[in-house]
């Protein structure tokens, strides 16, 4: 059989899987629960509550209660401290992964068993299915796809702990992949680029490696959106050495990994006409299309912008020339959950459909609703049921469309109806499988007092401003962070904002935005926030006037360099919407370039008098 032929083949068997375990995935999901809990029947967890053995469902919701992280951390604990007796798993727990430490605040150890890189391997083996399906030719060429590991770590008992990536990357299903067989992982990266522990090192000889292949490349990305624009940003400060490379053939001194060396050297080869066609394009000034002029075969870019990711959608599509941004799946330390069979859909709107066999999946309901008094009251307010309807998880296949939910996972590896802290709002079904929006992570918030901000309320307030008053300036925001400032009197929110001049290239505030148009961006935000924040601004004078601070370019980069530092890795990395800490906050001010204040209250009226 050709390789087309197996192509096809495999596209076939892929689609018919999704649609076998969605079209059954009421009976699929028991059978999943019944697997986890007759194998691990017999662990210390489950005795403890009660379960003795049972495998139904009943029985499972009854006995067995909702947990956060911390609630199990003291078994997390004992399990890292080399008690190898049976905890929370029958099988031996293999090593941890560590959650990427910003999304949600600190680092979790989250266990896992050998087996579960088998499942995590065919759930990516549904990926490229699903673009050819939409993008054909894709298994064609090669992706340039920036990966990137961190250093593991060891608990006090031996086990390995890192990141989820790093694990699969390290691991002998990633390093000894057949092409041949899954196209999906054919990279114009060697395996040593991107197990390389310098970063430095892994973003240059990766790019290098980009370019010399550029011909080939029909797909260009990184895990988040944040990493790619990075790697952009990358490119423009080291293009002239790169070229320099290429053009003799000789790689550049300060990469001195020797498997890094000796891996790109098989790549690269003098030559000048490409050289020479890099340099013209990178001199180019605006960057607008960089990557398509770049890599003119590319098909689309690869990148999570789900979420408050979708910040980067704007600045991606510049740099793109509008070619189709991607986010592919949906997954985290503690599971994989879903893959987009809509990958052509507007990134900001994609959604993802659950793959019932990962793991055991419940629903904790939220509900969004107005408060009493306020005739503007804020959508976007969300607050929990009571405490009986918060334990009548709903299952799966029983999902509501357009509500939210805080996904619940118990997993093959040893996780009991544990509370991710992902908010998903069902966008749609697939057969019986519901389809989600990713919303936000849970309690990332803004408070000085009762006022209550999340992440997903900020992004939509953030991103108003920048529709109305930077678009038609033709400036993109780069990235930003906040937090709630309560030094002064009152407090207040502040927003550290880096931002783009796109008609001159890609050099940040190589303008100055009129401090008017800022000052409006501030009052818009405030517009935009929920009725508890503007009553506190406008009838209790409890809350200040919003502040944006403007930081030098290269600002977020720097924060990012930091998180990495500190253990966080590259490819997991996501900037923080909220910031407390006193060396990020110090960092931050120190790139303050000027600052703009709210001119004026927020609308805010009560509904009764």
């Amino acid at each position: 059989m050709d390789c087309s032929s197996m192509m096809k083949e495999k596209e076939k068997k892929a689609f018919e899987f999704i649609e076998n375990v969605t079209a059954n995935a009421d009976e699929v999901q028991k059978q999943v629960l019944a697997e986890i809990l007759a194998r691990n029947a017999g662990v210390q967890y489950l005795q403890r509550h009660g379960l003795d053995g049972r495998t139904d469902t009943k029985s499972f919701k009854k006995l067995v209660p909702i947990v956060t992280y911390e609630d199990i951390q003291p078994d997390i604990n004992r399990i890292a401290n080399g008690d190898k007796s049976p905890i929370l798993c029958s099988q031996p727990i293999s090593e941890f992964l560590t959650s990427s430490g910003t999304s949600g605040g600190e680092r979790k150890l989250i266990p896992t068993i050998e087996e579960e890189i088998n499942r995590k391997s065919f759930f990516y083996s549904l990926l490229l299915p699903i673009m050819n399906k939409y993008i054909p030719g894709l298994d064609q060429g090669k992706a340039m796809i920036l990966l990137f590991i961190k250093s593991d770590s060891k608990t006090p008992g031996g086990l390995l702990a890192r990141s989820a990536l790093t694990s699969y990357y390290r691991s002998t299903h990633f390093i000894n992949r057949s092409v041949e067989n899954d196209p999906y992982t054919n990279y114009t990266s060697p395996n040593e680029t991107i197990l390389c522990l310098d970063n430095y090192q892994s973003m240059y000889s990766q790019i290098l490696c980009g370019l010399c292949l550029h011909k080939e490349v029909v797909r260009v990305g990184a895990t988040f959106g944040s990493v790619l624009i990075r790697a952009i940003q990358f490119l423009e400060n080291n293009w002239p050495v790169l070229c320099n490379d290429i053009r003799t053939g000789a790689l550049n001194p300060e990469i001195t990994d020797p498997f890094v060396r000796e891996s790109v050297m098989k790549i690269l080869k003098p030559d000048p006409v490409l050289a020479d066609f890099i340099e013209a394009e990178c001199s180019k000034k605006p960057w607008k299309g960089i990557v398509t002029r770049l890599w003119p075969n590319t098909k689309c870019i690869e990148a999570i912008v789900t979420g408050t990711m979708s910040s980067y959608i704007p600045t991606l599509e510049y740099y793109s020339n509008g070619l189709p941004l991607v986010s592919l799946l949906y997954g985290s330390s503690e599971a994989y959950f879903g893959v987009n069979l809509n990958p052509l859909c507007k990134p900001s709107e994609a959604y993802y459909t659950l793959i019932p066999t990962m793991a055991f999946f419940e629903f904790l309901p939220l509900q969004r609703n107005k408060k009493v008094g306020d005739t503007n009251s804020n959508p976007m307010e969300r607050s929990q049921l009571n405490e009986k309807e918060q334990e009548e998880l709903v299952d799966l296949v029983d999902v509501k469309l357009g509500e939210e939910y805080e996904v619940v996972v118990t997993t093959y590896a040893g996780l009991y109806r544990y509370k991710v802290g992902d908010i998903l709002r069902v966008a749609g079904f697939k057969n019986k499988a519901p389809q989600f929006n990713f919303i936000c992570r849970k309690n990332v918030a803004l408070s000085i007092e009762a006022d209550k901000t999340d992440e997903d309320e900020l992004q939509s307030a953030v991103e108003k401003a920048v529709i109305n008053h930077l678009r038609p300036l033709n400036v993109n925001l780069v990235d930003y962070t906040a937090y709630a400032d309560k030094s002064t009197v009152p407090g207040h929110y502040v927003i550290f904002c880096e931002y783009i001049v796109l008609n001159k290239g890609s050099t940040n505030t190589s303008q100055v935005v009129p401090p008017s148009v800022l000052e409006d961006c501030c009052l818009t935000i405030e517009e935009s926030l929920n009725s508890v924040y503007r009553q506190g601004r406008v009838a209790d004078k409890s809350i200040g006037p919003l502040e944006i601070k403007i930081v030098e370019g290269g600002t977020f980069n720097e924060l990012m360099d930091y998180a990495v530092s500190l253990g966080a890795s590259m490819s997991q990395y996501k900037t923080p919407r909220s910031v407390k800490t006193t060396p990020i906050l110090d960092l931050l001010n120190s790139k303050v370039v000027s600052r703009h204040f709210s001119p004026r209250c927020p609308t805010w009226r009560p509904r009764y008098t």
